[in-house]
């Protein structure tokens, strides 16, 4: 099992756009086969040091994770509409 997490930062964190953010995100889900999992949490702590989106996938193998990234779902409809609303994003991969 391959897990990619993600954290993000929105540009305007208000609770429209985490939920925005979310729906964006959890549309993943049932259209990109390579995806064996997912799992969207909005941050309730709101310190100085988080992040306000955490997205963790799960692939069977890095090559998967890999046909995610550059699969039309991922590129047209996730990140085309997502890119928009980010201040920056930090990744982490296992």
């Amino acid at each position: 099992m391959f897990t990619h997490v993600v954290f993000f930062k929105l540009k305007e964190p208000t609770i429209e756009n985490m939920r925005r953010a979310k729906s964006i995100l959890e549309g993943m889900k049932g259209n990109i086969p390579q995806l064996k999992g997912i799992e969207v949490g909005t941050d309730v702590v709101r310190s100085q040091r988080s992040y306000d989106i955490c997205l963790i996938t799960r692939f069977d193998s890095q090559e998967e994770m890999d046909k995610y990234q550059v699969h039309p779902y991922h590129v047209n409809e996730v990140l085309k509409n997502l890119k928009p609303m980010l201040d920056g994003s930090a990744a982490v991969d296992y």
